[in-house]
């Protein structure tokens, strides 16, 4: 069936983190804290969504959206990692590998477009308010949801498929904690060639375009907010847009630099911190800059626990 050198893989074994034995329970206990702040944090941004009609305007569509690619984002590694620093063999099954590449790059590419929409609506809500309404309308809004959703299927099929058409040596193990495309390439015994041209040609258009854009969207609100200059709305602009964009150049950054522009000099476990950086701590953190300190969300939740005594009271 395979070529020489070359054999059937039922199963690989995952490296995991470079964590000495006597540490493994310390981090375990890091790491589910951490997985557990960010389903939370995430799901208390979408029940609060769907419960309260305040929040049923167009940013908070997109936020609710980009909260569930968050979750479901971090749910893709986060338990096979837990459970494998408790494991003796830390090991996935080959289809495991393949569904677990494909929800990650689905949920990835995801939740970055939905950056780049919800981006566009904070440029149209600061630089033209009064055309705010008619440009974001309900249908425009429902468009760019599923045109994200979509997009995304085609990108991370494509990529699995390839991926599957691969052959690997007898060696079967992973330096990584879970099944990073990028290291199967380089496990692979056949020719990865179309999957390299198929990093580099959809690399840009799905990672760098959407970074630019969001780059240029709060460069324009800025610059918007200085035309009429107050210290309060200087202010507000800095934090707002400071915070969102540390956390998404956090995340585009350790993206490009892992998948884009790797470097012969990146060490595994360099590679590993950087892939903990966006699958990791920017999902934990998304609630915290985007949501859950906005007045609206914590207006919000006063109203449904309000909402809650009061139904609990009669």
């Amino acid at each position: 069936m395979t070529r020489r050198n070359q054999t059937v893989i039922c199963q690989f074994l995952l490296q995991g983190l470079p964590i000495p034995p006597e540490h493994q329970h310390l981090f375990y206990a890091l790491f589910l804290a951490m997985y557990l702040t960010t389903v939370l944090g995430n799901l208390i941004i979408i029940s609060l969504i769907l419960l309260d009609s305040h929040l049923h305007t167009p940013m908070y569509l997109f936020l609710s959206n980009l909260s569930f690619a968050d979750f479901c984002f971090s749910s893709v590694t986060m338990p096979k990692l837990l459970q494998n620093l408790q494991s003796q063999v830390p090991s996935i099954s080959y289809a495991g590998c393949l569904a677990q590449i494909y929800f990650f790059l689905y949920f990835g590419d995801l939740g970055n477009f939905l950056l780049v929409v919800m981006a566009y609506d904070r440029y149209v809500a600061i630089c033209f308010p009064l055309h705010y309404t008619s440009i974001m309308s309900p249908k425009l809004c429902i468009s760019l949801v599923v045109l994200s959703w979509v997009l995304t299927t085609f990108h991370a099929m494509l990529h699995t498929l390839l991926i599957a058409r691969l052959s690997f040596c007898e060696d079967n193990v992973i330096p990584h904690y879970f099944c990073d495309m990028s290291t199967l390439l380089k496990m692979a015994c056949s020719d990865t060639h179309d999957n390299e041209l198929a990093i580099f040609i959809l690399g840009g258009p799905v990672v760098v375009l959407p970074f630019l854009l969001i780059i240029v969207s709060y460069a324009r609100i800025v610059f918007s907010i200085f035309k009429v200059p107050s210290s309060q709305g200087i202010r507000k602009a800095f934090s707002t847009c400071g915070s969102h964009l540390s956390v998404v150049s956090l995340f585009y950054g350790t993206v490009i630099g892992l998948y884009l522009c790797p470097s012969a000099n990146n060490s595994t476990v360099k590679e590993t911190v950087m892939s903990l950086m966006y699958t990791v701590v920017t999902p934990m953190l998304n609630p915290f800059i985007y949501s859950l300190r906005n007045r609206d969300m914590k207006g919000a939740l006063e109203r449904v626990i309000f909402k809650k005594q009061i139904t609990s009271f009669l």
